[in-house]
């Protein structure tokens, strides 16, 4: 039984505004960045250190028949030009939806209580076979999550910042805006962040069987950090 849903991301990611696509000034649809504009100062993002990390519930009336599920993506990769000014700064990052590994035991006995109940192989490969088949994250035509950075500012508390994401997650296109906290050191720049996302927001539909008796919980909690090495 299939009793996950998605991700995201990215890096990443708290309240959607909405779930238009990106327009340029002329009315186009702005394709995402997968490399970093000539003459910028750039980052790489260090897979071995970043992380995504999906914390997805049951619900429902049957929700005991289900699991809850922890997902960890360390293939994450991309680019960030840490400009001087945060509102300078730009990114863009790439998390292959193939590299999520579902409920490892490690990763659920650190996320606590919600999360204790041991998963067997059989019940773990059946949730990452259907989050990546067609009815959700369709990995074969999307194998790829993109999040570019559309703007940067400010955020509160004092010292957070908040980044404006243009998201595509299996052919939807989503803007997003998530509050993160920066970490900078020579050559190396930081970012942290915990937030709760909506799969709807991302154009995607919560799992759900006998008429929504055992579903998954449409709203998930992304943990991410990622972490960029000067070039």
């Amino acid at each position: 039984m299939f009793k996950i849903c998605l991700v995201a991301c990215a890096a990443v990611l708290l309240s959607a505004c909405g779930a238009p696509k990106i327009r340029t000034p002329g009315g186009g649809a702005a394709a995402p960045v997968h490399a970093p504009p000539a003459g910028v100062a750039a980052y790489h993002i260090d897979s071995a250190q970043s992380e995504l990390r999906l914390l997805v519930h049951r619900a429902g009336p049957m929700a005991r028949l289900g699991h809850n599920h922890v997902m960890v993506n360390r293939a994450v990769g991309g680019w960030v030009d840490a400009a001087d000014a945060a509102s300078a700064a730009s990114f863009s990052l790439r998390v292959p939806v193939a590299e999520f590994v579902v409920d490892e035991a490690e990763a659920r006995a650190q996320e606590g209580a919600d999360f204790s109940e041991e998963i067997q192989e059989d019940a773990r490969s059946g949730t990452r076979h259907n989050m990546l088949s067609a009815a959700l994250l369709d990995a074969d035509r999307y194998p790829i999550i993109t999040l570019t950075s559309i703007a940067v500012a400010q955020a509160q508390p004092p010292g957070q910042l908040a980044a404006t994401l243009a998201v595509e997650v299996a052919g939807h296109e989503s803007t997003l805006v998530v509050p993160f906290t920066l970490e900078t050191s020579a050559g190396r720049v930081s970012a942290f962040g915990t937030v709760a996302l909506r799969q709807s927001e991302l154009g995607l539909t919560p799992f759900s069987v006998m008429l929504g008796a055992l579903q998954v919980q449409d709203e998930f909690t992304v943990k991410f950090k990622l972490v960029a090495l000067k070039n």
